[in-house]
C-alpha cells in the first residue's frame, strides 16, 4: 500500500506549505514533527529495514485505532505492510466461507469501451448501476467490470540532471510538457553538495514537468540492487505548495506518486531520502539532514488521465463497501453534493470486525455510511487495463424489525481483561479511576463530580450531539456505568471503555485504543481502553492534563471534560470513525494524537477548566494525512446511524 496524499479527478487538495517551524522535542531527527505528520510521512524509523516481511507485526499498538501519547513514534510504514498482508488473509477466508451462501451479484459491464476517455469521467456522466441497493426487489451487491485506458506516452531515455539541482530554482528541465511526454533516467541521492559526503543537510534532485489540467501526472522510484536509498517523493507547485506526497509501495520502499492535475502550470518533483524534507523548497541547503542514500531510477510520465465513474442509488444509512483489484489501484466514493468522502489506495480492513460484512483484500478499499438518500458515485482511477470493483450496501446491525439497544458501558472500577486484543500480553488487571485522582490534585471525595463531568461530556458528544444534527431517526444507545448500574459487558449489544489503569498494568504502550473500527456498528459487544498514567503525568509533556491545570483551573470540570473527550474519541472508533487531521484548524474529536490541547478542549488561555475552554464535537474533517484516505470524514454522521434506527 502507499501512503499518498493523492487526488481522483475533480477532487480539491489542500495545499501545504513547506516552510520553517518549530521542532518539537520528541523529533527524533532535526525535522519539524508537525510538517513532515501534516505532509502524511511518518517520524519515526521504519522498523526491519528494507528486508521485512510483510506479515511480520510491526512493535507497538495499531496506530489506527490507538490515540498514542506521541503519535510521530509510529511506525506507520510497517503497519501498512502487515495490515495490507492480514486484509488479504481476510479477505480470502471471508469469500471462502460465503461462497455457498451469497446470492448471485448483478454483474455490469462499463459502456464505456477498452482504449476509449471521456464518456464516464466525471460523477455528471457516471454509468448507473441499475437495480443495486438495499430496499425490497434490489440486489445490494454488484460487480462491476471494466477498463482504464489512460492515454499513452513513452518515456524517453536522458541523462540524469548535473547537481546542484536540489530545489524549485535549479530544477532540472525534463521538456515534460515541451517536448517530450515522458522520460526515464537513473540518478543518486546523496551525490550533490548537500548530501552526507558534503553539508549533510540533505540531498534533492529536483524534476521540472509542466502540466495541462486534466493531465495525470505519474512518478515511478525503482532501486537498483544493492542500493541503500529508501525514497519518498514530493510534489510542489511554482510557488512551492505540497501538493502531494508518496512514500512506501504495496511490498517495497521504493515510491509510486499519481497525481491529477487541475491547474495548467509547471510542477516540480522532488526526489529524496526517507525522511529528508526541505525547510524552503527554494534553498538546496535547506534540508533537515542526510539520511538514506543511494541510487535510483525514476521514469515521469504526463498523459490523459481516465477516470470511470459509477453511479449506486442508497438509502439514507445505507453502509457501503467497495473494493478493486485488477489495473486500478485508486478508489474513491462521492456522496450526492457530489463531495469526494473517501479516497483509498489502501486495504485497511483487516482493522474491522471478524463479523462486519463489508468487502476487502483488493488493491484499495473504501466505506462509506450514506447521509443522505440518492446517488453516490465511485471513482475508479490510477492505473491502466481491466479492473474488477466489488461493491456491496448494507443497512447498520441495529436497524431491525425488534431492534436491540446498544449499550456503552463506562468501566470506571478498574477491570481484569484480556489485552491481547488490542496486541498486549494477554490478561492483565487494570486499576481504578479512584487510584489516579491525587496525581490532579483532587481526592476521593472528588470521584462523584469526576464521573459526574464524564459521564456529561460523553452523553453531549454520543447522544445530545446526534438528535441535535436531525440525522437520527430512533436513537438504540444508551450510556451506563460502574457507579451508577450492575456491570452487563458480556451481554448481547454491550460494548465498554475501560477508564483506568496504566500501560505498565496492561502491557499496551497507549493512552486510548479501541479494539475496531466498525463502520455501521456490525460488531456491538466491543471493548475499550483508556489508560490514565500519561494522562496524569507531572505537567510538562502536552498529553499531560497537569500541563494545563494552574491555580485558575476548575480541576474536577476540566479533568471531567478532557476524559469524556478521549472516552468519546475510543467509542468514536468502534462506532465507524477513522482519525481525522489533528493539525488542521477545525477541533474534532477523532483528531489523532498530537494535538492534546485540542481534544483535552483547552481553550485560547492555554488553562484547562476555565470560560474559555471549547467544546469539540464530532463533524466534518479532513482525513488524518498520513493514515492514506483523502475526502472529507463526517465523524458525527457515521455514528449516528450505527446507533439509530
Amino acid at each position: 500500500m502507499r501512503r499518498t496524499i493523492a487526488m481522483v479527478a475533480a477532487c480539491l487538495l489542500a495545499a501545504v506549505t513547506l516552510a520553517p517551524g518549530g521542532a518539537t522535542a520528541r523529533a527524533p531527527r532535526d525535522v519539524d514533527t508537525e510538517q513532515a505528520m501534516s505532509a502524511g510521512f511518518q517520524v519515526a524509523k521504519k522498523s526491519n529495514g528494507k528486508n521485512r516481511s510483510a506479515s511480520a507485526k510491526p512493535a507497538g499498538v495499531n496506530p489506527y485505532l490507538a490515540l498514542l501519547p506521541d503519535p510521530a513514534a509510529a511506525d506507520l510504514s510497517g503497519w501498512d505492510w502487515h495490515l495490507a498482508a492480514m486484509g488479504k488473509e481476510r479477505a480470502a477466508v471471508r469469500d471462502s466461507q460465503r461462497k455457498a451462501l451469497a446470492a448471485a451479484p448483478i454483474l455490469v459491464d462499463e459502456d464505456e469501451p477498452a482504449g476509449i476517455r471521456g464518456s464516464n469521467d466525471t460523477p455528471a456522466t457516471a454509468q448507473r448501476v441499475a437495480g443495486f441497493g438495499t430496499n425490497s426487489g434490489q440486489n445490494p451487491k454488484a460487480r462491476v467490470l471494466g477498463a482504464l485506458s489512460p492515454e499513452a506516452v513513452t518515456a524517453d531515455e536522458v541523462e540524469a540532471t548535473a547537481e546542484d539541482d536540489g530545489s524549485i530554482t535549479l530544477a532540472g528541465e525534463t521538456g515534460i510538457g515541451e517536448t517530450r511526454a515522458g522520460i526515464r533516467t537513473s540518478a543518486t541521492v546523496g551525490d550533490g553538495p548537500h548530501g552526507s559526503a558534503g553539508t549533510g543537510s540533505g540531498d534533492f534532485d529536483v524534476y521540472k514537468v509542466t502540466a495541462q489540467a486534466g493531465e495525470s501526472l505519474t512518478v515511478d522510484i525503482d532501486t537498483p540492487a544493492g542500493s541503500n536509498l529508501d525514497s519518498i517523493l514530493l510534489l510542489l507547485d511554482a510557488e512551492g505548495e505540497l501538493l502531494a506526497t508518496a512514500d512506501d509501495t504495496a511490498n517495497s520502499f521504493d515510491s509510486l506518486l499519481t497525481f491529477q492535475v487541475t491547474e495548467t502550470g509547471d510542477y516540480y518533483v522532488f526526489v529524496t531520502g526517507f525522511l529528508t524534507l526541505p525547510n524552503d523548497p527554494f534553498d538546496s541547503g535547506s534540508g533537515t539532514g542526510a539520511e538514506s542514500e543511494g541510487p535510483y531510477d525514476v521514469t515521469i510520465l504526463v498523459g490523459e488521465a481516465d477516470v470511470d465513474y459509477f453511479a449506486v442509488r442508497l438509502r439514507k444509512g445505507d453502509v457501503l463497501g467497495a473494493s478493486v483489484s485488477g489495473g486500478a489501484s485508486l478508489l474513491g466514493v462521492y456522496d450526492t453534493v457530489p463531495r469526494l468522502v473517501q479516497g483509498s489506495t489502501q486495504d485497511l480492513t483487516a482493522i474491522f470486525p471478524a463479523n462486519t460484512p463489508l468487502p476487502g483484500g483488493g488493491n484499495a478499499v473504501v466505506d462509506h455510511v450514506a447521509e443522505s438518500t440518492g446517488w453516490h458515485y465511485l471513482a475508479v482511477t490510477s492505473g491502466s487495463g481491466r479492473y474488477d470493483v466489488t461493491v456491496e450496501a448494507y443497512r447498520p446491525a441495529l436497524e431491525t424489525e425488534a431492534p436491540p439497544v446498544q449499550t456503552l458501558f463506562l468501566d470506571f472500577d478498574g477491570a481484569r481483561l484480556n489485552t491481547a486484543i488490542f496486541g498486549g500480553p494477554g490478561v492483565r488487571t487494570l486499576s481504578p479511576l479512584s487510584a489516579f485522582l491525587g496525581r490532579w490534585g483532587l481526592t476521593r471525595a472528588d470521584e462523584d463530580e469526576v464521573i459526574d463531568a464524564v459521564l456529561a461530556t460523553v452523553e453531549e458528544n454520543i447522544k445530545t450531539d446526534l438528535v441535535a444534527s436531525g440525522l437520527n431517526g430512533r436513537f438504540r444507545i444508551q450510556i451506563k456505568n460502574s457507579r451508577d448500574h450492575r456491570d452487563t459487558f458480556g451481554q448481547a449489544n454491550v460494548s465498554r471503555i475501560v477508564v483506568g489503569g496504566t500501560i505498565d498494568e496492561s502491557g499496551v504502550p497507549t493512552i486510548g485504543i479501541a479494539q475496531t473500527i466498525d463502520p455501521g456498528n456490525f460488531a456491538t459487544e466491543e471493548t475499550a481502553l483508556v489508560l490514565l498514567d500519561v494522562l496524569s503525568d507531572p505537567a510538562g509533556d502536552d498529553a499531560s492534563l497537569n500541563t494545563y491545570i494552574t491555580p485558575a483551573s476548575d480541576k474536577v470540570a476540566f479533568v471531567g471534560r478532557a476524559l469524556g473527550n478521549v472516552v468519546s474519541h475510543e467509542a468514536g472508533h468502534f462506532f465507524g470513525d477513522w482519525h481525522v487531521d489533528q493539525f488542521n484548524d477545525i477541533p474534532n474529536l477523532m483528531d489523532q494524537g498530537g494535538n492534546f490541547p485540542v481534544m483535552f478542549a483547552v481553550g485560547p488561555d492555554g488553562v484547562g477548566g476555565t470560560a474559555d475552554d471549547i467544546d469539540v464535537d464530532f463533524g466534518e474533517d479532513a482525513f488524518n494525512p498520513g493514515e492514506g484516505f483523502t475526502g472529507t470524514e463526517d465523524t458525527l454522521s457515521r455514528i449516528v446511524f450505527g446507533v439509530t434506527r
